[in-house]
């Protein structure tokens, strides 16, 4: 059993070893090894580390309180309001976090030249907190209404008996049950704020400064190495402190109730608030999608389909269809890789036991919280001493995708492993079935809901990575998002109408994959709580 618990094991360790420590392995050498090498103080001092440290902390911070602040309302609702269309909601909801970061900030930019441009602040720190808020609400519904559902309704019952009014009741029963959830989804927020890169480089009008963006300035604009592994170093370590953080917090779960909360249809004046929490979610969640879909279709301020009619030009080498062909090719065997290195990397932690699942579970994201950029200058690097066959595959770009989509089937599928009992496993065992019978059979056939939820998550993750693929993109790898960012950096009214085309595009294909994937989920739940029921 030692044996085949060392090799499921060893399948995401080599990955994880070829595709994320080599690269990063190799940009240490070659900025530390060589002969214009500085000490890491030396060089924090020369880039003002510690003032953009600051500065990336803050804005990470900024951003996930107002993810908090805007996801409150959101959470209520969906934790204890039964309306029609809640599966809709959750799309909503959803569908932000997955979109790529490149598309966030034109759709941003769109409306903040457009509807809110009375505001006067199309670019700078406001716009990208609300770009952040709006990528980031998400999770905070995730993790908070998750947590809320679990409240057992009789405790908060016995406290209106006792006399409590509704608010203490909520304080005094709700709330501290809410807040080890709340801390952890700020601390992940805070995580994927710190490493952002496409969101402030297209809304921070070459004026904000991070520690991500001055990686990339120092590395390609000034070609100076070790500044830019300096700064990534000092970027790791945050990133380490803040899953540490979040994976304590994370750890704090609210104990299963044998009752969980139940969601109940709004009466009386409870409409109002139930009408005024979903005007705020269109506001919040809608609104940027609907300008940037306008924008598309009225390019130069003329109604028109010129943008759409853009997406088969090919004048630059590659247009946006092809792109986007390539772009869901690439995605899907990345989400294969994704899925079986995630698979047998949830199975081997779960298997682990104690520190070795929690230390496990924490490390598994740091792919999530690594530079995009400094992984980017490692692939360059490494793959520049390899044969050029070897550096031009096909298969380098799905590999890297791949990579950032693994932490999400892991983070997905280890808590649905666990809800597996071990009897069944024993039981399964004692029949005679194998160690690999007994995953398929058992483990697989009852996570099988978490596994295609993963799954998808994995393909709208890898089809939106933006960071490490820009550096790896070649004229027939080249990416959707990546062509984003390219047609965005061109001048011309076409250019920019293409862009806004293509990132419509890119939320189409993002939406079908999360509705899906909702819906499903869905009917998998509403077929359980039937057989429940009978």
């Amino acid at each position: 059993m030692r044996f085949v618990r060392g090799a499921v094991l060893l399948v995401p360790l080599l990955f994880t070893a070829a595709v994320f420590a080599w690269p990063l392995g190799t940009l240490a050498v070659h900025a530390f090894g060589s002969g214009d090498a500085v000490s890491l103080t030396r060089a924090w001092e020369a880039t003002g580390a510690w003032r953009l440290l600051g500065v990336t902390a803050a804005q990470a911070a900024g951003s996930a309180a107002a993810a908090l602040v805007v996801a409150a309302p959101i959470v209520w609702l969906i934790s204890t309001v039964r309306l029609p269309g809640t599966g809709l909601l959750r799309i909503v909801v959803t569908l932000p976090f997955v979109l790529p970061t490149v598309v966030v900030g034109v759709a941003f930019r769109a409306l903040f030249d457009g509807p809110l441009g009375f505001l006067g602040a199309s670019q700078g720190w406001t716009v990208i907190i609300a770009a952040h808020t709006f990528l980031n609400v998400a999770v905070v519904v995730r993790v908070v209404s998750a947590a809320w559902q679990r409240v057992d309704p009789r405790q908060v019952a016995a406290a209106r008996t006792l006399g409590a009014s509704r608010t203490r009741a909520f304080l005094g029963i709700v709330a501290p049950r809410l807040l080890p959830a709340a801390a952890a989804a700020f601390a992940l927020i805070f995580l994927f704020c710190s490493t952002s890169y496409g969101v402030i480089v297209i809304l921070g009008g070459g004026q904000a400064r991070t520690l991500e963006t001055e990686i990339y300035q120092q590395g390609i604009g000034y070609a100076r190495l070790p500044e830019a592994v300096a700064l990534s170093v000092l970027q790791i370590v945050m990133v380490l402190v803040a899953l540490a953080v979040a994976r304590l917090l994370g750890s704090a779960r609210v104990p299963q109730a044998g009752v969980m909360t139940r969601a109940r249809r709004p009466r009386g004046l409870a409409w109002i608030a139930v009408g005024a929490v979903l005007v705020w979610t269109a506001v919040w969640l809608v609104l940027p999608i609907v300008t940037l879909v306008v924008r598309s279709l009225r390019p130069g301020g003329h109604w028109g389909l010129a943008g759409y009619r853009m997406l088969t030009d090919d004048t630059y080498g590659t247009s946006a269809t092809s792109s986007l062909w390539y772009s869901v090719t690439s995605a899907l065997l990345a989400t294969v890789i994704a899925v079986v290195v995630g698979l047998l990397g949830a199975a081997a932690l779960t298997r682990g036991g104690g520190i070795v699942t929690r230390a496990g579970a924490a490390l598994s994201l740091l792919p999530l919280g690594v530079s995009a950029v400094t992984l980017g200058f490692g692939y360059v690097l490494a793959l520049s001493r390899l044969p050029y066959e070897v550096a031009a595959s096909p298969l380098v770009v799905p590999c890297v995708q791949a990579l950032i989509a693994i932490p999400v089937v892991i983070g997905v599928m280890v808590p649905a492993f666990e809800q597996v009992s071990p009897r069944l496993r024993d039981a399964a065992a004692t029949l005679g079935a194998g160690p690999l019978r007994v995953f398929v059979t058992v483990d697989l056939r009852l996570t099988a809901r978490s596994l295609s939820a993963a799954a998808a998550f994995a393909f709208v993750m890898a089809i939106g990575e933006f960071g490490a693929t820009t550096f790896l993109a070649r004229a027939n790898t080249t990416t959707l998002p990546v062509l984003i960012g390219s047609l965005m950096g061109r001048p011309g009214a076409d250019n920019y109408a293409a862009a806004m085309a293509a990132s419509v595009l890119l939320v189409a294909v993002s939406a079908v994959v999360v509705a899906t994937a909702e819906l499903t989920a869905a009917a998998r739940g509403e077929k359980k709580t039937d057989a429940h029921a009978d």
